[in-house]
């Protein structure tokens, strides 16, 4: 058997040890057929073998980023006013004025990123800054979390939104003191905007696939799971165009999708049987059970300590969450639920072990995304449930740790994004980005996940909570894998997997740990195909 490719190098991560080692990773077709010495690799070598050698670069398997938004992620990354930088309401107004007078064909000016908490203010804005500066053109933005919108009047119009608008579940739509609409709404009211504003025609559409494709190919990302984002983002799912990508070859990055769990499990069915291809799938179901700490809305055992008389509800009544799960665990289905507060994570463990004991179901890998504030009686319950841990390390850099434990109080700080804790409990670990509400760049993520440094990247926040790093490039590799039950298929370079691969720039495991977040990738290899690559310096 004579090679398509070999990828030869002195530092090579396979996953299966903890230190990278010189190899030669050798490839026929899409599958890597052997993980050899240098030396053994040369009875592979033909005519048409492409050989790639690397000394002092790092060769891992392909990134899975287990937890991120296709659709809206590109949408932000290409079409939106990012508000990221702004240090008030009045700059962000001012950056979104700006983006509309250059955009003048853009019927919605849609931004993202803005964020009360790095504004001196620490003030929700108003409607009325931006109906001074744009007051025809209608405008949605939202925040860095993406679970609550900004917007002007015109946008309000648009959607018939006025003080005797009616909520929906889980759902706010801020009033003042005199009952008049402010411009933000929280969690699932968003949609009332949304489902005009993102109405895109198809052409829009495929071109944002192709954008996030690209995106990940450049990043090292061979494998994602796309989840359900929130009645807020129904409007740009589509799953018809994946497959369309998928059946005329576009798809450089394996895609697992999750839509919504919401107890309509014929549908759910139907999607499973037509995506289960080897790079489309519909890998499970997904939704929420609570909102964000500093939205007031993550699900929590005590009152917020800034707002004693509340600690958050459900995203949905206790009974409906513990039923759909049971209903998708008896049919065989992943369940993963967004569960930030630790009242929340104790729900969604609650609802996969009932569950577990009404079906009697074995391996069927539910998990808890995101598990921000948890309680240490559910550390351990991780494992015995065999549930797994979502978790994105690159939130620590999202905002001031003081501020999050305002809300929460400063004596849950140890039980803040844990991962170290988790892991000695026996959890096991998948690493995600949760783009576009984190940069996509997995060195970020490997970054925050072995320093714990924080939003203003001077010093840690829980530092006791760093894994190794070759427990991170497991974690963002295996773990996603693992996850849609694909372990022996994916997420390491070993013989008979999907040759899926990627090369950084430099050796992590060499250099010091602060100096990961600015590796960047120079190969990428999805299913025995060269999709991305640059010139070395």
């Amino acid at each position: 058997m004579k090679a398509d490719l070999i990828v030869k190098g002195k530092k090579v991560f396979t996953g299966l040890q903890n230190q990278p080692e010189e190899a030669a990773v050798v490839i026929c077709g899409n599958k890597i057929v052997d993980v050899c010495s240098i030396e053994e690799s040369r009875v592979y070598q033909g005519e048409g073998t492409r050989e790639l050698v690397y000394t002092d670069q790092l060769i891992v398997p392909g990134f899975h980023d287990a937890h991120l938004h296709i659709m809206l992620g590109s949408m932000i990354e290409n079409f939106c006013v990012m508000l990221g930088d702004a240090k008030s309401e009045e700059e962000a107004a001012a950056m979104v004025k700006e983006y509309a007078d250059l955009h003048p064909e853009d019927e919605w000016i849609i931004g993202f990123g803005w964020d009360r908490n790095a504004w001196e203010s620490k003030r929700d804005p108003h409607k009325s800054s931006l109906d001074r500066l744009l007051p025809d053109r209608p405008v949605f933005l939202l925040n860095v979390e993406a679970h609550y919108g900004w917007v002007n009047s015109c946008a309000l119009e648009r959607a018939c939104i006025d003080e005797t608008t009616p909520a929906p579940d889980f759902g706010i739509i801020e009033k003042d003191e005199k009952g008049e609409v402010t411009g933000i709404l929280h969690e699932s009211a968003m949609a009332l905007i949304t489902s005009i504003a993102y109405a895109f025609p198809r052409p829009k559409q495929e071109a944002l696939l192709a954008g996030f494709l690209s995106h990940t190919a450049k990043h090292g990302i061979t494998s994602v799971d796309d989840l359900y984002g929130s009645r807020a983002n129904e409007a740009l799912d589509d799953y018809s165009l994946f497959k369309a990508f998928d059946e005329s070859g576009k798809l450089t990055t394996r895609l697992h999708f999750y839509p919504p769990m919401n107890g309509d499990i014929e549908r759910a069915k139907r999607l499973r049987d037509e995506f289960r291809s080897e790079k489309l799938q519909m890998s499970g179901l997904k939704q929420f059970v609570d909102g964000v700490v500093t939205g007031h809305t993550a699900y929590m055992l005590e009152p917020y300590r800034d707002k004693p008389d509340s600690h958050g509800e459900p995203a949905f009544p206790e009974e409906d969450i513990k039923k759909w799960v049971a209903e998708a665990d008896k049919e065989g289905f992943k369940v993963r639920l967004h569960a930030i507060g630790d009242r929340a994570i104790r729900l969604a463990l609650d609802s996969f072990e009932e569950a577990k004991k009404a079906n009697q179901t074995g391996d069927l890998r539910h998990a808890v995304e995101h598990v921000e504030v948890i309680n240490p009686a559910d550390l351990s319950r991780f494992h015995e449930l065999g549930a797994i841990a979502s978790i994105q390390p690159i939130h620590l850099a999202l905002m001031p740790a003081d501020g999050y434990l305002n809300a929460i109080g400063v004596e849950q700080s140890p039980y803040c994004y844990t991962s170290k804790m988790l892991q000695d409990a026996g959890a096991t670990l998948a690493f995600s980005s949760d783009f576009p509400v984190a940069p996509i760049n997995p060195m970020l993520g490997l970054h925050r996940a072995v320093t714990r440094m924080d939003y203003y990247g001077q010093v840690p926040w829980n530092e006791a909570e760093a894994v190794s790093l070759a427990d991170a490039i497991r974690y963002y590799t295996l773990g996603g894998a693992y996850g849609v039950h694909r372990e022996h298929e994916l997420g390491t370079l070993e013989k008979g997997k999907y040759a899926d691969i990627a090369v950084l720039d430099r050796d992590l495991f060499s250099i010091p740990a602060d100096g990961i977040k600015d590796a960047k990738v120079v190969l990428t290899v999805m299913d025995g195909q060269i999709v991305y690559q640059a010139e070395l310096d």
